[in-house]
């Protein structure tokens, strides 16, 4: 399908409305599917196989004049060509049945085997193209209307053949689009999981090189009173390069291996770990009501990463706090994450992507999302999720 983009002053709006109606052009369009697979062992065997049926019909029914063993025995080809040329293969199958009696002048009898030639409409619907498909059609009509003319009595073998042929062609369109609207099911998992990954990444690096940043100035500053801070910020940095280089290790092995590498990552339980003293930078308390152990993993991966994310923002962003306050709640129904400060927030922040990654999140798990200023003080952000995932 072209898809140049040609601008409306050069093509009239009634060619293009003429395309968007006729349906039948766009099927003529469409391309193969893809990959189309290459012949193998197994075409072989089949087609080994009708020979020596063919070869067997012989002796059973010596009556067959040998001209219709001998086309049975060179159609077998058409099998190994069927996937990768379907229409001239359909052409000559159906060409050859339906001209044989117009040139000998009389019916020739068919051989049982020769109802392997019935894989070839399959595989015209199934790997043809567009087009393709619309001449074999229109091949195949005619080839059985041939035969119906040319036939002793031709309305009980057309309508039969015609019955067959429909429901092999129905038969590999279903396969057909069945198996394109798996792989666009495939597709979109793909993009989902894309998704999840940039979230997870930029919750990972903005969270640790956050706390670097933070680390390495509070050292610096105090440096020069006691020589020592500079070492302790060191240890602290080398703790936080050392756990961003893990959890983005992690993410890179799933994206070279693939989903069966994915590391499940944190818990519910984790956020515990966001916990941090007085130091380099406003202390972060966390207070937890409730079994975490009851927020199923996925959930749980997704509450810790957004206090995360939401703790990082505070420290980040937060002007003079004195203290990050994070609090999780959890009853029979709700999982309720609140994280806080008592600063007064930045005037500009960026276009960064902390607040949408966590909008996404909550949307995705059927929950809510809150953030900005709080009333009494400070900014605050509110997530409620639901402990059993989102509503169908």
């Amino acid at each position: 399908m072209d898809n140049t983009v040609v601008p409306s002053a050069v093509l009239p709006r009634p060619a293009r409305s003429y395309h968007r109606v006729v349906p039948g052009l766009s099927f003529w369009r469409e391309p193969r599917p893809a990959p189309v697979p290459r012949p193998g062992r197994r075409d072989l065997l089949l087609i080994g196989a009708l020979l020596a049926l063919t070869a067997a019909e012989g002796l059973l029914r010596p009556q067959l004049p040998a001209a219709s063993l001998l086309v049975t025995a060179a159609l077998t080809a058409t099998l190994w060509w069927r996937r990768a040329h379907p229409l001239p293969m359909v052409l000559v199958s159906f060409g050859t049945g339906a001209l044989i009696p117009l040139l000998t002048q009389d019916t020739v009898p068919e051989t049982y085997t020769l109802a392997y030639l019935l894989l070839l409409p399959y595989s015209l619907f199934r790997w043809g193209a567009g087009r393709d498909i619309l001449l074999g059609a229109a091949a195949m009509l005619t080839g059985l209307a041939l035969t119906a003319l040319t036939g002793d009595d031709p309305t009980p073998d057309t309508i039969g053949g015609l019955a067959v042929v429909s429901a092999l062609a129905a038969a590999g369109l279903a396969r057909r689009y069945r198996i394109r609207a798996r792989t666009r099911e495939l597709d979109q998992v793909r993009l989902v999981e894309r998704a999840q990954l940039a979230r997870d990444l930029h919750d990972t690096v903005a969270h640790h090189v956050s706390a670097i940043a933070i680390r390495a100035q509070a050292g610096l500053a105090a440096a020069p009173a006691r020589p020592e801070a500079a070492t302790d910020a060191l240890k602290l940095i080398e703790a936080e390069a050392s756990r961003a280089l893990a959890e983005m290790r992690a993410m890179v092995r799933v994206l070279r291996d693939g989903p069966a590498a994915y590391d499940p990552g944190p818990v519910a339980a984790d956020v515990h770990r966001l916990a941090r003293p007085a130091g380099s930078g406003p202390p972060v308390d966390v207070h937890v009501d409730g079994d975490l152990d009851a927020v199923r993993a996925p959930l749980g991966g997704a509450l810790y990463r957004m206090a995360q994310e939401s703790v990082t923002n505070a420290l980040r962003h937060a002007r003079q706090a004195t203290r990050v306050e994070v609090r999780v709640s959890v009853d029979d129904r709700t999982v309720r994450l609140r994280v806080g400060d008592d600063g007064s927030p930045a005037r500009d922040t960026g276009a960064g992507y902390g607040l949408a990654g966590m909008s996404e999140r909550a949307q995705l798990l059927g929950g809510a999302f809150r953030a900005g200023p709080d009333p009494v003080g400070g900014w605050s952000v509110a997530v409620e999720l639901p402990l059993a995932g989102p509503a169908r």
